[in-house]
């Protein structure tokens, strides 16, 4: 079985960059590259990662790439173009030749409301399909109507949900995240990450029972032909380690069979995005 983690960030830590970084995650204030997450993946049996955007900068993505070029487990890139910019052809110009770039990402959950109906936005979102680009659609739980009118809007471009949307985890709040993500699930070409969840969790407390309400309404509705999982990291350090936060999602799709669980486990990724491993 083929194991990739298929969402987890590096950079190089700035401070003023990096401002959404607050007192309570300061184990996060630092640089995290291949050669710091390398043992990780070894002690948890991953073969390899998708490196996903952070900063929202054409230099971000050009940085990744960069990555993917000298370290081999960096499988994937997600990179980030201004999708509203006039300019948006040329910088995708400028990425779309590399193996290694297979989607990108824009940080919606901090946009206001009714971002991803805008006209530039979604002009930009148009062009990913015949390049062969996915999009991750990342947003918070109460942002879910919006994206399931902005799936059905491109019904032939590949999307992936990142984080299950971010449901309200440490107040232990399932409605009305429960209801609005079944419906996005319905649209076939949506996937979506089992990732990001400890950090919506309670950090002192959480345990892989915690996710497991979450884990198993998306296994209901998304299916194991329709999920991967990933660890968010660093992001996911305030809560846990790296093998913590895996080993939680791998200990709630153990009584699946080998086959659904080697599709969790990497085999979506890999189809999704594309991966040469």
């Amino acid at each position: 079985m083929i194991k990739v983690d298929a969402h987890q960030h590096f950079w190089i830590y700035d401070e003023e960059e990096f401002s959404w970084i607050t007192d309570d995650m300061a184990v996060m204030r630092e640089s995290f590259r291949p050669q710091e997450l390398k043992p990780h993946l070894e002690a948890a049996g991953y073969h390899g990662t998708v490196a996903v955007q952070a900063p929202q900068t054409l230099g971000e993505t050009s940085f990744l790439l960069h990555l993917a070029d000298v370290f081999d487990e960096v499988l994937g890139v997600v990179g980030w173009v201004d999708l509203c910019s006039e300019q948006i052809e040329e910088q995708l110009e400028t990425f779309i030749e590399h193996p290694r770039l297979c989607g990108v990402r824009h940080i919606v959950q901090g946009e206001p409301s009714g971002f991803l109906s805008r006209p530039d936005f979604r002009a930009g979102v148009a062009l990913l399909e015949d390049r062969g680009l996915t999009y991750d659609i990342l947003t918070f739980h109460h942002q879910l109507p919006e994206a399931i009118d902005f799936a059905r809007a491109f019904p032939d471009q590949s999307f992936v949900l990142d984080h299950i949307s971010k449901p309200d985890i440490k107040g232990g709040v399932l409605d009305p995240w429960r209801a609005d993500f079944a419906e996005l699930a319905k649209c076939d070409n949506v996937v979506c990450k089992l990732s990001g969840m400890s950090f919506e969790a309670d950090w002192s407390t959480w345990s892989a029972d915690t996710l497991r309400p979450y884990v198993d309404h998306a296994l209901a509705c998304f299916g194991p032909q329709r999920l991967m999982i990933g660890s968010d990291w660093p992001v996911c350090l305030p809560a846990g380690s790296y093998v913590e936060t895996m080993k939680a999602t791998e200990s709630l799709i153990s009584e699946l069979s080998e086959d659904e669980q080697e599709r969790i486990l990497g085999g979506t990724a890999i189809e999704f995005y594309g991966l040469i491993v």
